[in-house]
């Protein structure tokens, strides 16, 4: 596992070796950016899908958020600072622990930029478990911990306010699993080289 300052980027080499071997780019956004502008619908989906789960045992308003239909108040203190600096970390490390042997791989990379966290991994592996973790954060952090939270009573606003910023901040993860259940057949494997991916059928 690397530790970066910004993304890796593709390797021409790389990419030449991987088509000359059978290896199918996938169709992505060309940018962080446009990845970020695609997935905007998805963010909407994500927190309703976190709204309705935190419905069910517990309940949210705007009020929760500071909130009210004649005045806004909202507090931004150290705390939070450190609260969403410890989502970051926690969201790209569900990302991370479940990429096999990530301590001793040198095809592993983690970092932050501008736009946030990321982990890139240029080892091979079955499309069921690059799903799984590309969804595992969303999964987690905004399906399963509030289910859990809510029935120990201990889902206070702040902790809403992380579930439904995790679910907004998974809307990329859920545009690439739309990109990878679309384009992918389900029995390939896939590779990254950078922020590019590539997919072949298992032979």
């Amino acid at each position: 596992m690397k530790i970066l300052n910004k993304l890796p980027k593709s390797k021409q080499s790389l990419h030449l070796d991987l088509i000359n071997n059978g290896w199918v780019q996938m169709k992505e956004p060309k940018n962080v950016r446009s990845a970020i502008l695609f997935s905007v619908p998805l963010m909407i989906v994500n927190v309703l899908i976190s709204i309705g789960v935190i419905n069910i045992f517990s309940t949210i308003s705007l009020s929760d958020f500071g909130l009210t239909s004649d005045s806004i108040s909202i507090t931004i203190n150290f705390g939070i600072i450190l609260w969403l600096a410890l989502l970051l970390i926690l969201h790209e490390l569900l990302h991370l622990i479940f990429i096999p042997n990530f301590k001793k791989s040198d095809k592993t990379f983690v970092g932050i930029t501008l736009f946030g966290g990321f982990v890139i991994t240029e080892e091979e592996m079955s499309k069921s478990r690059y799903i799984f973790i590309t969804i595992a954060p969303f999964i987690i952090i905004s399906v399963i911990l509030p289910l859990i939270l809510s029935v120990l009573g201990l889902l206070t606003p702040t902790i809403k306010f992380l579930i439904l910023l995790n679910a907004m901040a998974s809307s990329v993860d859920m545009l690439n699993l739309f990109l990878i259940m679309k384009q992918i057949p389900k029995h390939a494997i896939l590779k990254s080289n950078g922020p590019d991916t590539y997919w072949k059928t298992q032979t």
